[in-house]
């Protein structure tokens, strides 16, 4: 039977903490940033938790 792959680019975009929650990055900090706000561009360099709903899907994704 065959095996399910790690889907590589959502891999490289999400990252599973300790406790089984997802972890991703904002968009939108690579270019242009001198249009945007300084508050704008700190809010986007961290980091936040995928909700509920959409974890078992992307877990799925990256544990295989």
């Amino acid at each position: 039977m065959g095996k399910m792959k790690t889907h590589k680019a959502s891999a490289k975009r999400f990252s599973l903490t300790a406790g089984g929650k997802i972890k991703i990055y904002h968009s939108q900090h690579r270019h242009n940033l001198g249009i945007k706000t300084a508050k704008r561009k700190r809010t986007l360099r961290k980091g936040f938790i995928l909700s509920k709903s959409m974890t078992p899907t992307i877990k799925s994704m990256i544990q295989h």
